[in-house]
């Protein structure tokens, strides 16, 4: 069976600041804000919510259908996920526009500052969830704001039960909206911050939510693992030590394909938030978002050794 990823396929600028942004940023100047960051360390990556979800998902040896769209300069992007043995009949080419650009400036601490541009990913709203027999889940991550919406409605329709993941793309949405996707997923994943304007937007604590028709919350923690709330109640799943903490990005793709590891093997719910902490705890041990390796008999072993038992 087959994971739907819709989502968004983009490169990555990544710059190293070699200091930290509050030593830089005067808070009762922020009205007249300006200011640079001499960046010596910079390269370019693959990124994207949904590459970046679908690389993880086939390294745990799951099949990933993305839904997305490049610009004229994707088409080594598209080449890409089909060497991982991802499905891309749903990836579609804009020929007048460029694949979507991050671009991220990473502090000492690890904070980000980042710009974005859409670029094609301005029309992922045109392309349809495509119909499959052997979807039995799917993933709504950050896209377009209409595609979100639209992509949610069809995996409705389709009878695909799927996990809402609005990320850095959830302040598009209103209340109204937030409380729509909510009602229409089975399963939302956010970290500690979105989970908060998630609560705002929506009128609702997690808690309420998942007394609700959901069947999970998740709420990443960063190094302190995660919460999963299920009816009510609230199980923390401690992180897991790197070995070295080189950049955070693409760390919340990263567990988002061990929570869908878990779905689709149908773990238990505290076996599922492991693999998910211990695949986030993998993915900081190296730059880039699609750079780290290994195979499952090595994340087995991994696995072992950070809970003391196997998966």
């Amino acid at each position: 069976m087959a994971t739907l990823i819709c989502g968004s396929l983009a490169f990555d600028s990544i710059a190293t600041f070699p200091g930290r942004f509050a030593d830089q940023i005067l808070p009762e100047k922020l009205h007249i804000l300006n200011v640079s960051f001499l960046v010596p360390g910079l390269r370019r990556e693959f990124g994207g919510c949904a590459g970046n979800i679908a690389y993880n998902v086939a390294a745990l040896g799951g099949q990933a259908v993305v839904v997305a769209a490049v610009g004229s300069d994707g088409l080594g992007y598209v080449e890409r996920l089909k060497s991982w043995g991802v499905a891309t009949e749903a990836v579609r080419p804009i020929d007048d526009a460029f694949t979507a650009q991050a671009f991220i400036m990473t502090d000492l601490d690890n904070n980000q500052i980042t710009a974005f541009h859409p670029g094609a990913m301005q029309s992922a709203h045109e392309i349809d969830v495509p119909t499959r027999s052997d979807l039995a889940l799917a993933i709504v991550a950050p896209d377009g704001r209409e595609a979100m919406l639209r992509h949610a409605a069809q995996l409705v329709a389709a009878g695909v039960p799927f996990i809402f993941d609005p990320g850095q793309g959830l302040p598009m949405f209103d209340g109204a909206e937030l409380r729509h996707f909510v009602e229409q997923a089975s399963w939302v994943a956010v970290n500690d911050y979105e989970g908060e304007m998630l609560a705002e937007r929506t009128g609702m604590t997690l808690e309420a939510m998942s007394r609700s028709h959901l069947r999970g919350i998740v709420v990443t923690l960063g190094a302190d693992g995660c919460d999963l709330w299920q009816g009510g109640q609230r199980l923390h799943v401690p992180g897991v030590a790197a070995e070295s903490v080189l950049d955070p990005t693409g760390c919340g793709d990263a567990y988002r394909a061990g929570l869908i590891f878990g779905l689709m093997n149908e773990l238990d719910w505290d076996t599922t938030g492991r693999t998910a902490s211990l695949m986030g705890s993998i993915k900081i041990a190296h730059s880039g978002t699609q750079n780290h390796r290994f195979d499952m008999n090595e994340f087995k072993q991994r696995f072992r050794a950070a809970y003391g038992r196997e998966l």
